[in-house]
């Protein structure tokens, strides 16, 4: 039932803010620098070709690496917030909820990506977030990074030290 009604919105409306309270505020004010491309899946025999990031593209910032990360049915990874890197994430297998927290505006962004719709999510640095799988089985989350991985530039809080209800979708 959830991918049915899912399957109904593009992603930009699957999109809505929040504040910490929890009280919606709009769906047609993003957090500003969260950026949902559409991506393309052209047919091909033998099977799709499905597109990901041109490095003409304005979300693109340049290449450090690229990395999967798989995220079981329910479970929740976060919060995490990058004080440098540009994130491209994108859900080639599966259902994820994304959650983004503006600490200096206490706004909450969520961002559903999958299978179904099939997007793009670019996350400037600064933004804390937060990932739940939806789907029953797992689902594959893919970063293109504008910079390798430095354990330096990455800051972490425990799941309950923000405040959002992870049991909404």
């Amino acid at each position: 039932m959830l991918l049915m009604l899912l399957q109904r919105k593009s992603p930009s409306m699957i999109a809505s803010q929040k504040n910490a309270g929890g009280k919606r505020i709009s769906n047609n004010r993003p957090i500003e620098g969260i950026n949902i491309t559409p991506l393309s899946r052209l047919p091909a025999e033998g099977g799709e070709v499905w597109h990901a990031m041109k490095s003409s593209e304005p979300d693109f910032k340049g290449f450090g690496e690229t990395y999967f990360s798989w995220i079981e049915s329910g479970m929740i990874k976060g919060w995490k917030r990058h004080r440098e890197m540009t994130m491209n994430v994108i859900v080639p297998v599966g259902l994820v909820k994304f959650v983004f927290f503006d600490s200096v505006g206490h706004l909450f962004q969520e961002v559903i990506i999958g299978v179904d719709h099939y997007s793009r999510i670019c996350v400037p640095p600064g933004l804390w977030f937060g990932f739940q799988g939806l789907t029953d089985s797992a689902s594959l989350v893919m970063n293109i990074a504008d910079m390798t991985h430095d354990p330096n530039e990455v800051e972490r809080k425990a799941i309950d030290l923000i405040s959002y209800d992870w049991s909404k979708i």
